[in-house]
């Protein structure tokens, strides 16, 4: 864990995913938070220079992903969710990795002042489990190329994500994705 004046940073299971707790500084207005700042993220050893905001709402039970862009469009991603709650995921993508078909997991809702960084390599994928509808923003690092995107299913039976439950929505796109074993297949 590494402490900094304003928030702090866990390595998750797959190191280099980094689960990021900031703090809020609140007064009689409300509360002010820093998303990040660059020398921060230098500091982490993330030299990842954001290019493009994204912004998704999702009602509850709608399962996200899990996307990934393929060469040359990898994203590094970093995520918060602004308004409800999510069960948020990242897996490791990367063939020669150890820890390749591994995923982590991160809670992260507008109370908690969480935020993920996943680095390029890693599928991502987000379910709703606030009754309400959830804001989920994210910034990344290379821009949105609709030849490169792919993903991996979210019940993919290799990876084995734990999920809180059963997704109640899941778009045609997602439904249709394939297994981690198939992704690098044409």
């Amino acid at each position: 864990m590494i402490f900094m004046s304003n928030l702090k940073v866990t390595k998750l299971y797959i190191p280099e995913v980094l689960l990021i707790e900031h703090e809020a500084y609140s007064d009689e207005r409300g509360w002010f938070m820093e998303l990040w700042s660059e020398d921060n993220l230098k500091y982490l050893g993330i030299n990842t220079r954001f290019v493009q905001a994204n912004v998704s709402k999702s009602r509850y039970g709608t399962l996200r992903g899990l996307h990934f862009q393929m060469a040359p469009f990898e994203q590094a991603k970093f995520i918060r969710c602004i308004k409800g709650e999510i069960f948020d995921v990242a897996v490791d993508i990367r063939k020669e990795s150890k820890t390749f078909g591994k995923y982590v997991n991160a809670v992260l809702s507008e109370d908690n002042f969480k935020s993920l960084f996943i680095p390029r390599g890693f599928a991502h994928g987000f379910l709703v489990t606030s009754k309400e509808d959830a804001i989920v923003e994210y910034f990344v690092d290379n821009k949105y190329s609709k030849d490169s995107e792919s993903g991996i299913r979210w019940d993919d039976p290799q990876v084995n994500v734990i999920w809180p439950f059963k997704p109640l929505v899941i778009n045609e796109k997602d439904f249709k994705l394939r297994n981690l074993s198939n992704i690098y297949e044409n």
